[in-house]
């Protein structure tokens, strides 16, 4: 089993939370985390965000990602998006 927690916070509060779970075995991880962010922005109407270097580098150390504004086409409501992979096959 996948799972990813996805929290949205404002003015260091989380605001808002959702877990995401993927079961399908034949998707390697990284399509896991992109089927799952997928998931989370179609949850919170949110833009799809950009990966950038930094955000790739920390998640790849991490497990963690933020996306702040910078990361967002539109404009945001909220500080950062952070995912967190919290359990994997």
């Amino acid at each position: 089993m996948f799972r990813l927690w996805a929290k949205i916070f404002k003015e260091n509060r989380m605001i808002s939370d959702m877990v995401i779970i993927n079961e399908d075995l034949s998707l390697n991880r990284t399509r896991k985390v992109f089927t799952a962010v997928d998931e989370i922005c179609h949850h919170f109407d949110l833009s799809k965000p950009i990966w950038l270097d930094s955000t790739i580098a920390d998640f790849k150390k991490h497990d963690k990602a933020r996306f702040y504004q910078d990361n967002f086409i539109e404009p945001i409501d909220f500080d950062y998006l952070e995912i967190h992979v919290i359990e994997e096959d």
